[in-house]
């Protein structure tokens, strides 16, 4: 099995799936060892491709106020790592919209570089492509809502503009959801540095 900084020289070469991103290959991930909180979204954005720098955007400042954490700490990959479903941008969609995380993505790197991460204690899994794979059938909200259901899990909406109506219409998610996944955030157990390190 490769270290994690060989397998991710092989992930950020790859181009499996190049024939289908109008960009071309551009993998965007962030890994350690050592990180503790692992995000697992949906796939990068344009904002993203161009700069090569994750949740570059509104949403992931949206993100970063759902954690209750700045960018120095969220761009941290010591502490927290990210991983999309689909580490290229996929394109857009005739009708408006990203397309899905291409297929070939996920099942090719997630469980290789999960084998080599072993401080992580929770999994941030945003969007309804990650949430399929890692928790299975359901409804984004059933799942958001299950909030203790799945100890290193934890599920969240996507963080665009698009889920504004829902977050409406769910108000349970700012006042019950929000205030524990910030506490959880701010605890020296998942993403502070070690202090005794």
């Amino acid at each position: 099995m490769p270290n994690l900084s060989v397998l991710s020289e092989e992930a950020a070469a790859c181009t499996i799936c190049a024939a289908h991103l109008p960009l071309g290959p551009r993998p965007i991930f962030r890994v350690s060892e050592t990180a503790r909180l692992l995000i697992i979204s949906q796939a990068p954005g344009t904002k993203a491709h161009h700069s090569g720098t994750p949740f570059n955007d509104p949403s992931g400042d949206r993100l970063r106020s759902w954690m209750g954490i700045d960018r120095a700490t969220f761009y941290d990959a010591t502490r927290i790592a990210i991983m999309p479903m689909g580490l290229c941008y996929p394109g857009r969609l005739p009708q408006g919209g990203d397309c899905p995380p291409r297929p070939e993505c996920a099942p090719t790197w997630h469980d290789r570089f999960l084998a080599l991460m072993p401080n992580l204690q929770l999994t941030l899994l945003i969007g309804t492509y990650a949430l399929r794979r890692y928790l299975g059938p359901g409804s984004m909200t059933a799942h958001v809502r299950s909030f203790d259901a799945h100890p290193r899990y934890l599920a969240l909406p996507h963080p665009s503009w698009r889920t504004l109506g829902w977050e409406a219409r769910n108000p349970w998610f700012s006042t019950n959801i929000l205030p524990r996944l910030r506490a959880i955030c701010a605890s020296q157990t998942v993403i502070q540095r070690d202090i005794t390190a």
